[in-house]
This record gives structure tokens, sequence and C-alpha cells, in this order.
């Protein structure tokens, strides 16, 4: 695993429908390994890469992460929020943020002190609109750096926990990581591929739309996170995924049907290759594979995922050694993808 390489994804903010800081550091990466480079309309960066006249095969690894948007600055200074991606707002309470205004800011996630909440409040699940964002500053100073429309990230960093690695944004800086490595690590390939980070995935799968209904893929594999639920409480069938089991080959989720054939495919070339693979049949939540599958007159569609715990809270975990498998599932599946189609 690349440390290096994953931290600066994970640490690079980029919220859905702002990834431009995110979208460079994709570009750096990609641009010494493909042919041609391009951000279309959306915002999504399309990386080309030919091949020997096989078919068109389309990745897709979305490069937003969840976030939020101000949507009033207060009399006191204090910033109201709405959520960009889904939050699990429990884990919210004094979390660090950051507020890129005019400049970036540091910030914190304030609520109302238990001391002074009553018993119902205390046994209610917080809300997103519970919760403000305390600059520290004047008010003056606020409205003068913040407006309405600015955006708000989460404030985590890397680091390694044991044997696995935990940050914020792994959803889905993680399959970032999997397509740059995966694309660099081309070496003979029919297909014409086609690396897209897509954007705004987190709000409605809206990137992907665009970018399959351009390009016309004949197959396509997003690479994604995926749910990795091993964890005391969980019975055997809610595990979804395990950690350190490999890469996660998607049969199905609440977004895609994967076709047999290619998850066949994928399975035999863990096999073939010693690259370790475990099934995903997720029945909730929906990835990019939806849209490659839908583009023009239908591709043959799936999906790679890497196995994460705790997914939209503040820190998600994974485990190195799944990552190196999708990088080298991903790797194989873009040098053989052309028998699912001639």
């Amino acid at each position: 695993m690349n440390l290096d390489l994953l931290t600066l994804l994970c640490e690079t903010p980029g919220v859905s429908g702002r990834e431009e800081r995110i979208r460079e550091v994709v570009r750096r990466e990609l641009e010494p390994h493909a042919d041609a480079i391009e951000v279309d309309p959306l915002g999504n960066l399309v990386a080309r890469r030919a091949g020997r006249g096989g078919p068109r095969l389309m990745l897709a690894a979305h490069m937003d992460e969840i976030g939020f948007m101000v949507t009033h600055v207060e009399e006191g200074g204090f910033l109201r929020l709405h959520a960009l991606g889904g939050h699990d707002a429990k884990t919210l309470t004094a979390q660090r943020v950051v507020v890129h205004g005019r400049e970036d800011l540091l910030g914190v996630l304030g609520a109302k002190a238990v001391h002074l909440m009553s018993d119902e409040e205390k046994r209610r699940p917080p809300k997103l609109e519970d919760y403000y964002v305390d600059l520290g500053l004047p008010a003056e100073r606020v409205r003068e750096l913040v407006r309405p429309g600015d955006v708000v990230t989460r404030r985590r960093t890397v680091s390694r926990l044991g044997d696995l690695v935990t940050s914020k944004s792994l959803d889905n800086r993680a399959g970032l990581y999997v397509m740059i490595e995966a694309f660099r690590a081309l070496r003979d390939h029919h297909c014409e591929v086609v690396a897209v980070a897509t954007v705004q995935e987190e709000v409605g799968i809206r990137g992907a739309r665009v970018a399959a209904a351009r390009l016309r893929p004949r197959i396509g594999l997003a690479i994604d996170i995926t749910l990795a639920n091993d964890v005391p409480g969980a019975k055997a069938h809610e595990k979804i995924t395990t950690l350190g089991g490999g890469a996660a080959v998607k049969v199905y989720d609440a977004s895609a049907i994967v076709p047999e054939a290619l998850v066949d495919h994928l399975v035999g070339l863990g096999e073939a290759r010693g690259i370790p693979t475990q099934l995903e049949v997720m029945v909730r939540g929906g990835t990019d594979t939806r849209e490659l599958a839908l583009s023009g007159d239908g591709a043959v569609a799936g999906c790679v995922s890497i196995p994460t715990r705790y997914v939209h809270q503040v820190v998600e975990s994974c485990h190195p050694d799944d990552l190196d498998a999708c990088v080298a599932l991903v790797a194989a599946f873009c040098e053989t993808a052309h028998t699912l189609v001639d």
C-alpha cells in the first residue's frame, strides 16, 4: 500500500459539487500515465489510455466526500448547515471541521450541552439541525470570511490503527486510490481504458450519469467502498464483507444487479492470479455501477469494492491488504475484460 498517496487523497478536501482540489490531485497522479486527459462540463476527470482495438472500458471512482454547506450565518457568528451526503449525526458532536470560505477556517461542531438537556432530549437521537459551527471569531469577522453556499469538510488525518488504516473520507478516496494505482499498473490491454474520477456521487450518482452518457462504454467497472460489518453484535448474514478478506466483488446492491458472467470473471481472475476475493451482496445503497450499466445501449457493468468499517462516520477503517487486492484485481480486469463482449 502506498500510504503517502492514500493520505494525500483522504486529506485533500472535496465535497459534492466542490471537487476542484481533489480533482487536481487526481490529475497530477493520472496524467503521466494517460494518453489524454480532460474535464467534462460537470467536473468529472477523464483519463484515457488506448488499447489494442478492444472495446471501451470505463472505470469509475467517485472523488466527492460527504460534508456540509453553510446555509446561514447567525447573529453570533455561528454557522448553520445543510448536509451534502448522508451523515450519522450521533458521531458529529464536538468534531473539528474546516470551513472553506474566503480562506480555510478551523471550526468545531457545537450542540446543546448535555447538562442542559431534558431527559427527553437525552433520549432523542441527535439530528443535523441540532448542530452549528463555532469558528471562535466575532460575528463581523465571520461574515467577512464566510457566506451561505461555502462548504465544510471534516478535519481528520490518516492514521494506522493496528493492522488497519483509518481516516475520514475513505469513502471514496480508497476507491480513487485503487483506480489510480491500477491505471498506473496497466501494461498489455486490448480495451481502451478510460478512468473517470466522478463527481457528486454522494448526492445522487450524478457525475457517473453524465460521464457514462458521453463515453458510452461497452464495459464498466465502478470502484467504491462497501460495508464491513464484521463487528460485535453483527449476525453472520449482516456482515456483508470482512476486513482482510480480500477484494469484494459486488453481486447486488439497491442500484444494480451485476451480470453473473462478470461476477464469475472477477472471481475467476482472483483464483487464477492468487488475489483474495469475497462476494458482496448489499441490500441498501448504490454506486456508480448503476449509471455504467444503463449508459448508451447498456453496458456489462460491475463493481470492485473495498471492505470498510464505520462508513459515513467521522472516521472509517480499511485493511491495506484489501486495498492491494483491489488494485491487483482491477488491473487484471482491465487486461482481460475484452473477453466479456468479444
